[in-house]
């Protein structure tokens, strides 16, 4: 990917650190955003914007950033989130409380700094690919979005994240521009491995979901996958790459969740 210009929004930690590292270890000119990204653990070439993905005016600063200092971007990857914060309330775990015991901040947190956020974000790459008649929009979501997992209100924000993507590849695909959910499977993100209560037999890394993202940006033929959702093992299955340290990873099905 020389030559290519991508931004990681949500890359201080987790999945989008990992796109970022992964993206950056193929030749990618990478921008990566977080509240906390100047003391993310990235590579030295990777370039830090922090941006509060919640803050609209933040957004517009980091694409007029990107403008003044490239003269193209290839791939937009929506991975900032809320509503993992505080799920402990007073000595209860509130994350798998019926809907009507869920704090609505938990909701807003969601939407906000995650649907919106990527809907923002989305916004303003599009106005830079559509006039280049390239680019790939990747919104992380995941099986949640389908199947109960965890709370309802997890799920809707999925299902509302898997929609925004069919929604902007209906409007892009005539611009030649793709928008892709990506699900990856259990990641061994800072959170799961400090938990200690998954079987990580069959996870994934971080970097894996962005060789995924790689794989689709590399494809000459990614809009045919525009709109749709890609299962990041799946992916690595068609593509032939594998995870960081050998291991291809089992895609998980939907019963499996």
């Amino acid at each position: 990917m020389h030559g290519r210009v991508a931004l990681v929004t949500g890359a201080s930690r987790g999945v989008g650190r990992g796109v970022a590292i992964a993206l950056h270890a193929v030749g990618a000119t990478v921008y990566a955003t977080g509240r906390t990204v100047l003391a993310a653990d990235l590579p030295r070439g990777v370039i830090r914007v922090p941006c509060d993905h919640a803050d609209d005016d933040d957004t517009a600063a980091l694409f007029a950033k990107i403008a003044a200092r490239e003269a193209r971007l290839d791939v937009v990857v929506n991975s900032a989130w809320g509503g993992y914060e505080g799920m402990v309330e007073d000595g209860r775990f509130t994350w798998p409380a019926p809907f009507f015991e869920q704090p609505v901040r938990r909701w807003d947190a969601m939407f906000h700094s995650g649907v919106r956020a990527a809907f923002v974000v989305s916004s303003h790459a599009a106005r830079v690919m559509v006039p280049a008649r390239r680019g790939l929009i990747v919104n992380l979501s995941s099986w949640a979005a389908r199947k109960r997992v965890g709370n309802a209100l997890y799920g809707v924000a999925k299902a509302a994240t898997d929609r925004l993507t069919a929604e902007c590849a209906h409007e892009l695909l005539p611009h030649a521009v793709a928008v892709v959910s990506l699900y990856p499977g259990l990641v061994r993100t800072e959170a799961v491995l400090e938990a200690r209560v998954f079987d990580l037999s069959n996870s994934e890394s971080p970097e894996f979901s962005g060789r995924a993202v790689a794989a689709l940006a590399r494809d000459p033929d990614v809009l045919r996958w525009s709109g749709r959702v890609a299962v990041a093992a799946q992916l690595a299955l068609d593509y032939g790459f594998t995870d960081v340290d050998g291991r291809q990873p089992r895609p998980i099905t939907e019963d499996e969740v």
